[in-house]
């Protein structure tokens, strides 16, 4: 993990789904955990999903709050 990958949550939103359009640090932690186990998309975008995953179930979203109201 960069600590820009912490911005990038906060600025890149989901490209496809249902939650298109979303911040990805707006989405549902059971909708990032449906997509760590059934539909991790490659690249970029997955290591951002599972770095959000780190966060929602280890209770660290606080980390990235500051982040969202700047």
């Amino acid at each position: 993990m960069q600590p820009e990958d912490l911005i990038k949550l906060t600025t890149q939103t989901m490209p496809y789904g249902k939650y298109k359009g979303l911040l990805l640090s707006d989405l549902p932690e059971h909708y990032v955990a449906f997509l760590v186990r059934e539909a991790l998309p490659k690249g970029a975008l997955g290591e951002l999903i599972l770095l959000l995953n780190e966060l929602q179930i280890n209770g660290l979203m606080y980390l990235i709050k500051p982040l969202k109201e700047n």
